[in-house]
């Protein structure tokens, strides 16, 4: 499609969702889209729009998904009133247009945002501290831009953080010891700016984190060898000529002693200039291979951004038969649990290796057909690590002409809580009881899921049925809460609930169970 946004599309009143993606679009967007009440995602990305981004999108109150990347002649500063909207919550991405001017303080509204790319633009200035108000923010892509300043040791209260790109920019100062105490971080990128000091010894307590590129700054002193350096996946340090020891596959120069400095002084003038000049032959050979990986990878991640990568990875079509034959036609051996609302099996899709849940519906009464379209809604606001993350939903006719609703989630390897606090074994090993710290930890975690849910979401959720049975534990352990069927959401600003299951009035919860503590 061609040609310019027409104004009078800010007539459809009552449209949800507005896909213009990978059109040859032209023009400025029209102010009339923040007509579109009722709008939750926007897309606009891959085209040719041009001009600032209209403020009028700041009254778009329902919308959780705002994509606008790569619109090469989109320019101007970010509206402070996109900042404001109070539902996003799946992504905000801005990416490789030509914005510019300072992130704003508002930065920090989004406390329900997962994922917050502004890579590829001309933003200047310094984070502001309020970033720290993104308590649920996993991916944060600041990347080739001309932000400076120190790195905001602030980050470090976004405890979910897991990717975290700061490549070329101007930053200066140390790397922050605060980026040790993010424990679920898996990739740090800061390359590309100016960088002093030496590596923090505290990224050694990093666990998780597999790749690390800190080239190309001017960090100095020794290579951290000990915990997760030892075997990260992906370490760049090039372009740092004052870093030394490390692992050998670094390559890098053995610290300096006295002894060896001692030794230095008596060495021949000639030695010294060959050394001199091999070191120079291998930092320019270095520096001509950084450039081209770095090249190859920006391509590279060009056109993964052009891709509907986000959108197609999470709600995605799954067909009944696919679902049908993944579980062996629901057999009792795929069979994970049973509950009052159907049963959940484990399934694995002939195209991938990983394994899936689904939660099928019974459809006897009109009460359980509410329970999905109740935990549907639940599960389309949200969005936490600590809750379990749905892949797609299935409502179609199954092979015997009847009506079947199914969930899929992420299949959770280490079963319910429930389960590990009431074993059947009589005799406990440390293979199938709970230790006292995996108990503090699990308990965090929900802890953090039930004060995303009353406090941060938009709108606001009460689960109504937080139990044993409804507490998933993933491979590592950690807590997932999950089984939304009778949850109640209530309205923005008041403390009326929607009727989101079989019945609104009375007390909610699993008929003949009460957890303790409830």
């Amino acid at each position: 499609m061609s040609g310019v946004i027409p104004k009078s599309i800010g007539k459809l009143e009552n449209l949800i969702d507005l896909a213009l993606y990978n059109n040859s679009l032209s023009g400025l967007i029209p102010p009339s889209l923040g007509n579109l009440s009722q709008l939750n995602k926007l897309y606009a990305r891959n085209s040719n729009l041009e001009g600032p981004i209209p403020p009028s999108l700041g009254k778009l109150k329902n919308l959780f998904v705002l994509d606008l990347k790569m619109n090469y002649r989109l320019n101007g500063s970010i509206p402070k009133e996109i900042f404001r909207l109070p539902s996003l919550s799946w992504y905000l991405d801005l990416s490789y247009n030509s914005l510019s001017g300072p992130l704003p303080n508002e930065v920090g509204s989004l406390a329900n945002l997962n994922l917050l790319v502004l890579s590829g633009n001309q933003l200047s200035g310094k984070i502001p501290d309020s970033i720290q108000n993104c308590m649920v923010l996993e991916q944060l892509f600041l990347d080739n831009n001309s932000f400076e300043g120190n790195i905001p040791q602030s980050l470090t209260n976004i405890k979910g953080l897991s990717i975290l790109n700061l490549t070329m920019n101007k930053f200066s100062g140390n790397i922050p010891d605060a980026l040790g105490n993010i424990g679920n971080l898996q990739e740090l990128y800061v390359a590309h700016n100016n960088l002093s000091g030496s590596i923090p010894l505290v990224l050694q307590n990093l666990s998780s984190l597999s790749e690390l590129d800190i080239s190309c700054n001017n960090l100095q002193g020794e290579v951290p060898h000990e915990g997760v350096f030892r075997n990260i996946t992906h370490l760049a340090v090039v372009g740092n000529v004052n870093l030394c020891g490390g692992t050998p596959k670094l390559h890098l120069a053995p610290c300096p002693t006295r002894v060896l400095s001692k030794k230095r002084k008596k060495m021949p003038k000639s030695l010294v200039i060959s050394v001199a000049a091999v070191g120079a032959i291998v930092f320019s050979l270095s520096v001509i291979v950084l450039v081209w990986r770095l090249c190859k990878k920006l391509k590279s991640s060009q056109k993964t951004v052009a891709k509907d990568s986000i959108v197609d990875g999470h709600y995605r079509r799954i067909p009944y038969p696919a679902l049908l034959k993944g579980t062996n036609e629901f057999s009792e051996a795929n069979l994970l649990g049973r509950g009052s609302y159907g049963a959940v099996y484990k399934c694995v899709l002939d195209n991938e290796e990983r394994t899936l849940a689904v939660k099928v519906f019974n459809l006897g009464q009109s009460r359980y057909s509410k329970s999905f379209e109740a935990e549907c809604e639940a599960m389309r606001r949200i969005r936490h690590r600590c809750l379990i993350k749905i892949i797609t939903s299935c409502s179609s006719i199954n092979h015997q002409g009847q009506e079947f609703k199914a969930l899929v989630f992420e299949f959770m390897p280490n079963g319910n809580l429930d389960s590990w606090l009431h074993q059947p074994s009589q005799d406990p090993t440390t293979n199938n009881t709970l230790s006292l710290t995996q108990r503090f930890d699990i308990a965090i975690d929900i802890v953090d899921a039930v004060e995303y849910l009353h406090n941060y979401c938009q709108p606001l959720v009460i689960h109504c049925d937080l139990k044993p049975s409804n507490i998933l534990l993933a491979e590592d352990m950690s807590a997932r809460v999950g089984d939304f069927g009778i949850s109640r959401i209530l309205q923005e600003n008041t403390s009326e609930g929607m009727q989101s299951s079989y019945g609104s009035i009375g007390i909610r919860g699993s008929v003949g169970y009460v957890a303790p503590g409830d």
